[in-house]
């Protein structure tokens, strides 16, 4: 027993030749900083999927800008550059990706207030909106086949089929992250962790949504005005 001029407190081993430290209020050391590490891992863990969002969208970022650097001067340098009809479907296609993003702000909202069912509601019309416009992609090519615009056409057309092409993939890319994270909304009780991961996820793939959403409506301005 050790005497302190707070009282008598038990003493535990701390090994051979480590001596012995006072006993906690729980008889088995004082207690760590759970709250303290708790708070640090969650922290970490938005962290990474920020971060890991963040440099997914530069690269993308990367990719478009040179697309479109090269659409811009090879329209202004190429004496085989055609002017193309845009369908207007595409008007719809803008609409529709508009509104998405609009439901799945309010999916992301709905988790964050714990309403689940809301959340899977709002995450299925989002995605249901992102078919939608992928179809009207669809729809928008055939317009252009009947006209007689192929990918090989003219330089125009090929551009056309390339960045619509390349941002539907990616559009795709972000549907099936909606049914991954629609799969994740579970209504059964999670611990603390889980549920900061799952609100992280959810965040990011809403934050790549809005840049699809952005990116689609700059190469929509680029596609109809710049010719």
């Amino acid at each position: 027993m050790a005497t302190t001029a707070t009282g008598t407190r038990p003493l535990i081993k701390t090994g051979i030749g480590g001596g012995s430290k006072p006993r906690g209020p729980n008889g088995n050391g004082w207690p760590k900083r759970d709250g303290h590490d708790g708070a640090s891992r969650l922290q970490s863990s938005a962290n990474r999927y920020r971060i890991g969002m963040w440099v997914a969208l530069a690269s993308i970022l990367m990719m478009f800008t040179a697309l479109t650097s090269a659409y811009i001067v090879r329209a202004g340098s190429s004496s085989d550059w055609q002017p193309l009809t845009m369908p207007r479907v595409l008007w719809l296609s803008s609409a529709l990706i508009i509104i998405s993003s609009g439901t799945l702000e309010a999916a992301r909202r709905k988790l964050k207030g714990e309403f689940q069912s809301g959340h899977r509601r709002w995450l299925l019309i989002t995605a249901a909106l992102g078919l939608a416009f992928l179809a009207s992609q669809f729809f928008a090519w055939r317009q252009l086949v009947q006209q007689g615009v192929y990918v090989s056409s003219n330089p125009h057309s090929s551009f056309f089929y390339l960045l619509t092409a390349a941002h539907g993939v990616h559009l795709l890319g972000g549907l099936l992250a909606l049914l991954f994270i629609s799969l994740r909304a579970r209504p059964a009780a999670e611990n603390q962790l889980a549920v900061a991961k799952r609100q992280a996820g959810a965040d990011a793939v809403t934050l790549y949504w809005h840049f699809m959403d952005v990116l689609w409506l700059y190469l929509f301005v680029l596609l109809f005005f710049w010719h």
